[in-house]
């Protein structure tokens, strides 16, 4: 089954949540959306893992290491029951990217200052699976400086009506995939080919390229003078120079790429 492509929006969320009742809605609601999510990332985790077969290196996969990376320690004073790894993230995900400001819950209003499109993130993800906020948690462990400076949209003239962060991330991931053609058993344009050779030295080749492909998105965003709607025309100008980027014949890891610098503006 090949994964289909999408037309990008962002509509709005009409259906809310309350706060104070966001802890009863995640116990009733566990199993079923473990349940849902597990089916949609499947999708996605097994197409790659056909993918990544053959290029797995050191004590663990890399499908396997998802959310290994994305747990931190628990505030006991707030949970009281388990969490699925979806919970798990979501909450890692707010402490990285805000971490003076007090976690209200895994439903709240305040999501939408992360640039969800409600006040329930975990909505946003269906399309993709849980690979896109595994990266998004990569992008801010690893390069924090990047990820806010992206977060807060502190680089160049910004346009009055801007790209919501997080659901962009989302978008960002989907479209490595598909321009990775990971989607097949074995990928067969020249870019793929090159990623899984890339990915055989390194584990967290898919979390790196993320990250560059990130920046490479809010670069061109600044140089076409972009706005809201102007979205898919610069990710596809973004996809188009990576595809490029990746088919570069002196290109060994993903740090060779020349967008890499982007990282440490």
């Amino acid at each position: 089954m090949r994964l289909r492509r999408r037309r990008q929006c962002f509509p709005s969320c009409s259906s809310l949540h309350r706060v104070d009742e966001d802890e009863i809605y995640w116990r009733q609601k566990k199993g079923d959306e473990e349940l849902e999510w597990s089916h949609s990332s499947a999708h996605i985790i097994t197409q790659l893992t056909q993918c990544f077969a053959n290029a797995m290196v050191g004590p663990r996969s890399w499908v396997g290491g998802l959310f290994n990376r994305s747990s931190n320690k628990r505030n006991e004073k707030f949970i009281d029951y388990p969490l699925c790894p979806l919970q798990e993230a979501l909450r890692a995900l707010w402490h990285a990217a805000f971490p003076n400001i007090a976690f209200k819950g895994l439903i709240s209003e305040q999501w939408k200052e992360m640039g969800w499109q409600g006040p329930n993130p975990s909505t946003d993800f269906r399309g993709c699976g849980l690979i896109s906020l595994e990266n998004l948690l990569f992008f801010s462990r690893t390069y924090p400086a990047s990820f806010r400076r992206l977060l807060f949209k502190q680089g160049g003239k910004r346009a009055a009506w801007e790209y919501p962060f997080a659901v962009a991330g989302i978008n960002v991931s989907f479209m490595l995939i598909q321009m990775l053609d990971l989607s097949s058993v074995k990928p067969r344009c020249l870019p793929g080919i090159n990623f899984i050779k890339l990915l055989g030295d390194d584990e967290e080749a898919f979390d790196e390229l993320y990250c560059i492909a990130f920046e490479m998105m809010d670069a061109q965003w600044l140089a076409m003078n972009a706005s809201y709607m102007d979205f898919n025309e610069v990710l596809q100008v973004t996809r188009t120079q990576l595809e490029r980027e990746l088919s570069l014949e002196d290109i060994n890891r993903i740090q060779d790429l020349p967008a890499y610098n982007l990282l440490y503006q």
